[in-house]
């Protein structure tokens, strides 16, 4: 491609670029792997919508001291024009930047907050769902059991009819009585579980007419999932707050609800707001997500799909600064 042989960023097009003029009041940090799981992490500029003038650098590896080391070398003057960065909950980041953007509120993005909660509440349904097959599992194997059983016992007893007889009614008794469950729905129980993953994932005015179906059946069943449920929905309905101080009481208030009634499942989550919980209540000041980042990933993604990989990282950052920089 016309340009890349002259290049001023050739040299060390693998181990970083940084485009200065780029820089703008919000950005976004995320990582993303190239080729054959080599992380690189994007610095982008909100405002370039992930268009010309969206990349502001590009580290290879995600260390901190990497990337204040990169960052830096943008002069303190614009640096100092950063208000706001929006980034994961990855403290390596997040120790990249701090001193590097002097100026900048960091924001921990809120759909990483909400996964916290929505991967816990899966976690419940998952164990939930491996104890049912558990129990199908040992039901058929005692089946096949009591049926080499009866064949035997059929066997020994041939010449006796009335034995046979009595024989084969406790066998199909045995059958009846380690038949799966069927719910009014048709499911069993682990497919019950199984097929239940996305209502989880969803607010109840988003279900449809056999979700509603499906749903009301795994909280008769399940009553820890339909808590655990409607404690996400609480956690999630934060973010629907306004005002950044009534946030903040919302989220203590589920974190010591959590503490106080014991619930095991939420702990990770709880601790890990309460460790992080100046960064999350940013959001409310502009509510910025990363959005912009995962989408410029996605675009990095769908580029090296259409180029079949990446072969030369150095010709492909090319390109990419060519589209996007």
């Amino acid at each position: 491609m016309s340009g890349f042989d002259t290049w001023n960023q050739k040299e060390h097009a693998c181990e970083y670029l940084i485009f200065p003029e780029n820089i703008g009041p919000h950005l976004s940090i995320d990582e993303l792997s190239l080729s054959k799981g080599e992380l690189y992490t994007f610095v982008t500029n909100k405002d370039g919508k992930g268009k010309m003038g969206t990349l502001v650098a590009v580290i290879m590896g995600t260390k901190a001291d990497d990337i204040k080391a990169v960052l830096e070398k943008i002069s303190i003057e614009k640096r100092n024009l950063v208000t706001e960065i929006t980034l994961d909950m990855a403290k390596n980041m997040e120790a990249g930047v701090k001193s590097a953007l002097p100026n900048a509120v960091l924001v921990t993005d809120r759909f990483h907050v909400v996964k916290l909660a929505l991967d816990a509440l899966q976690h419940i349904r998952v164990k939930l769902r491996w104890a049912e097959m558990d129990i199908e599992n040992n039901a058929l194997a005692a089946l096949k059991l009591a049926k080499r059983e009866l064949d035997i016992a059929l066997k020994e007893s041939a010449k006796q009819p009335d034995k046979q007889v009595k024989l084969i009614e406790e066998y199909k008794t045995k059958v009846a009585e380690n038949q799966p469950i069927e719910f009014k729905n048709g499911d069993s129980p682990k497919q019950l579980l199984a097929r239940s993953r996305y209502i989880l994932a969803k607010k109840e005015e988003q279900w449809t007419l056999n979700q509603k179906e499906r749903a009301t059946i795994l909280f008769e069943k399940y009553p820890l999932l339909k808590t655990a449920y409607h404690e996400v929905l609480a956690f999630r309905n934060i973010y629907e707050e306004q005002n950044i101080d009534k946030a903040k009481i919302k989220f203590e208030a589920w974190i010591k609800k959590v503490q106080d009634n014991e619930m095991k499942a939420f702990y990770t989550v709880a601790n890990t707001v309460n460790n992080n919980l100046e960064n999350i209540l940013n959001f409310f000041r502009n509510r910025h997500t990363n959005a912009n980042a995962e989408s410029f990933n996605s675009k990095i993604k769908l580029f090296r799909a259409n180029q079949r990989g990446v072969t030369d990282t150095k010709f492909f950052l090319f390109r990419l600064h060519k589209l996007f920089a």
